[in-house]
């Protein structure tokens, strides 16, 4: 089934038996140090006024930035890195010019995307990276956001610098096929389960396309037309309300034929191990479900966009 409620913000949701993170966190490791312009020079002779000026700060109303990732934490391999502003920007040039991110070392040739958000109170915006492929399992993750003092738009600037060192997991790939009413999953290239499933009827599709494991529920409350339950072993994938879960009442459709209102439908046996082995940001892919598309902006369905498209940078430019 599928069901509709507003995306919790992260200080609440439970991912690999943990909190995501907590408001210490969420600014990742700032780096404080005040950014200054370098100095003037002259070919002429000294001057008998001041040796030497400095390009101004950059003043305005202050823009902060807060990240999901926390500095230690380890994801799959579909996860965006995901940063938060505390204002709705209007110049991102600064914003893409002062991100370095590496991966085992390597410089990343990754984007930033922007679109509106409605996770954090007071956070209008937010800002997802990747690279034009999924991350590289096991591997080492870096960010410097060097944005501090640097200018947002007319009459805004940056307050703070962030630093993220975050792993990816072993790469976890779901493949969903509405037309066999199978689910495969591997596990750095092997297959690990091989799962029925029963996906959402003609009325209310199952949405195509790349989606990434957004939180883990051992028992989700799920409301619509005509149900109200209490629905164990829940892996969200849309904040539209898709997920990955147990259907005791289905187990006469799981594998024959679509009939939920649009989540992935599993045995509880197959839907506690399929939880069991999960991590957020392991991609799930849809295909043959008869549903359109899932939105770039619903959960973290940024894979569903191509990369020319990602790489101009949504809401603002960056280039």
């Amino acid at each position: 089934m599928r069901f509709s409620r507003s995306w919790r913000s992260a200080a609440g949701a439970t991912v690999l038996g943990v909190t995501l993170a907590l408001v210490a966190a969420c600014d990742g490791s700032s780096s404080e140090g005040a950014w200054q312009g370098g100095p003037s020079s002259s070919a002429g002779p000294a001057s008998t006024g001041p040796s030497a000026s400095t390009s101004p700060a950059v003043t305005g109303k202050p823009v902060h930035v807060r990240l999901l990732e926390g500095d230690g934490s380890t994801w799959g391999v579909g996860m965006p890195i995901i940063a938060y502003l505390s204002a709705k920007i209007t110049d991102a040039h600064a914003f893409a010019a002062a991100t370095t991110v590496t991966v085992n070392g390597a410089p990343a040739q990754g984007a930033w995307f922007f679109q509106n958000s409605a996770i954090y109170r007071g956070y209008p915006l937010e800002a997802h990276y990747r690279t034009e492929k999924y991350w590289p399992a096991h591997a080492k993750i870096h960010m410097d956001l060097a944005v501090k003092e640097q200018p947002a738009g007319t009459g805004l600037v940056y307050d703070n610098s962030l630093t993220l060192d975050m792993s990816t997991g072993a790469a976890n790939i779901s493949k969903v096929d509405g037309k066999t009413k199978r689910m495969v999953v591997t596990s750095d290239g092997k297959q690990v389960f091989n799962f029925p499933v029963s996906l959402g009827k003609a009325s209310t599709p199952t949405f195509s396309g790349v989606k990434v494991v957004m939180e883990k529920d051992r028992v989700q409350r799920m409301t619509g037309a005509g149900y109200d339950l209490k629905v164990p072993w829940s892996v969200r994938i849309t904040n539209s309300g898709e997920f990955v879960h147990a259907a005791s009442w289905n187990g006469g459709n799981i594998g024959q034929r679509s009939t939920s209102h649009g989540c992935t439908n599993l045995t509880v046996a197959d839907a506690q191990r399929y939880f069991n082995f999960a991590q957020v940001g392991d991609v799930t892919v849809f295909t043959g479900t008869g549903g359109p598309t899932m939105p770039s902006w619903d959960g973290y369905g940024d894979w569903n966009l191509p990369w020319s498209t990602w790489q101009a940078g949504g809401l603002l430019k960056t280039g």
